[in-house]
């Protein structure tokens, strides 16, 4: 049960902010004054430090795809097929990242032939199970499936992470019309065009939202195909209904689920909990100066260096942009030190 003192770990999806970052700052060119691309790391960290800030985090640990093995495309070779190799500049700063990221004292998690999004279903687990919340950073929709009332995911959107909407499994639905257990089930029927996972023709997000609500699960709108679809014909429409009768539609929605089921295989180690905030001052000063970056932001964040200022411990609530009830960051005497003032909370917040 979660109380006012419960204990947050954030988990950030590393390849997820660095892809944004490298994509939104390459006008920039950035470079580390030893000369090597760093516009994407330069965007991770300043995400990292706002979501340590948001979440209130009490630990973080950063997950990255292995980046040279992938045990779903060996199984699905169309996984991700589409797309083009990787620019030697994203690379290496993907390699950069972690590294840095481990000398500056925070966990980093690479699981062999897996991807980042399962060490965030595996951070959720671990925080669960040792009586913690979780605060899941990332632009990917599918860790959508894993918010629950100990979990939260901080969907990370255009305008970073102070643009972005926390997500509770009471904002989900408010969202996307389905309920976190329902999620996975909607993703797999509309696909993934991005991971080249086709879903089926016809059925998007308003119509699978649709079906779920009035069958609870994708098996239920398989039962009523192979039933004669009658409740799905007046509930979708007959094209969709034709499209779910289809000979290899079930097929393809169970293999869309079981490429986007995180791998149970992945493990965050126990010791993440250890690692708590705040971090030594010098190893975050020494690596932020590698890239010939401030880090007086960071150091405030990160290792709580500052003269803390007289304020009153924030609450959550219902009304509260961050939380429902029974969520709210660990109080300072937690943590140790205080978060900066919050920004006035922005219109998505307010929304979901």
């Amino acid at each position: 049960m979660l109380t006012p003192m419960t204990r947050t770990l954030l988990a950030l999806d590393g390849n997820s902010v660095l892809h944004r970052s490298f994509h939104s700052g390459a006008r920039t060119g950035y470079r580390t004054p030893a000369g090597r691309p760093g516009w994407a790391v330069r965007g991770l960290l300043d995400q990292l430090v706002a979501a340590v800030d948001r979440s209130g985090a009490d630990a973080v640990v950063v997950g990255f795809d292995d980046p040279d093995a992938s045990v779903r495309r060996e199984r699905w070779p169309n996984y991700k097929a589409q797309r083009a190799d990787k620019p030697l500049t994203l690379t290496d700063q993907l390699a950069d990242a972690a590294e840095l990221l481990t000398n500056m004292g925070i966990p980093v998690v690479i699981p062999p032939g897996l991807e980042a999004d399962d060490v965030l279903a595996a951070a959720a687990t671990t925080a669960r199970e040792a009586g913690w919340q979780a605060v899941l950073a990332t632009s990917d929709r599918d860790a959508f499936a894993l918010i629950d009332d100990t979990t939260r995911v901080l969907r990370i959107i255009n305008g970073g992470v102070e643009a972005s909407p926390m997500l509770t499994p009471q904002r989900l639905e408010i969202l996307t019309g389905v309920t976190p257990q329902q999620y996975r089930d909607l993703a797999a029927l509309r696909g993934d065009p991005s991971d080249n996972l086709p879903g089926i023709r016809g059925i998007g997000k308003v119509l699978g939202a649709r079906l779920l609500a009035e069958f609870g699960s994708g098996e239920a709108v398989f039962a009523d195909i192979n039933a004669g679809g009658e409740r799905c014909r007046s509930c979708a429409g007959p094209s969709v209904t034709t499209a779910l009768a289809a000979e290899d539609a079930y097929a393809r929605w169970t293999e869309n689920l079981e490429v986007m089921t995180p791998d149970p295989s992945t493990t965050v180690p126990g010791d993440v909990f250890d690692t708590r905030l705040p971090l030594p001052p010098k190893p975050v000063r020494r690596g932020f100066a590698s890239y010939g970056l401030s880090a007086r932001q960071a150091l405030r964040i990160l290792c709580g260096e500052y003269d803390p200022a007289p304020h009153s411990p924030q609450v959550s609530g219902p009304g509260h942009p961050d939380g429902m009830d029974g969520w709210r960051p660990s109080p300072p005497s937690i943590r140790k030190f205080a978060p900066l003032p919050k920004k006035a909370p922005v219109l998505q917040d307010t929304l979901f």
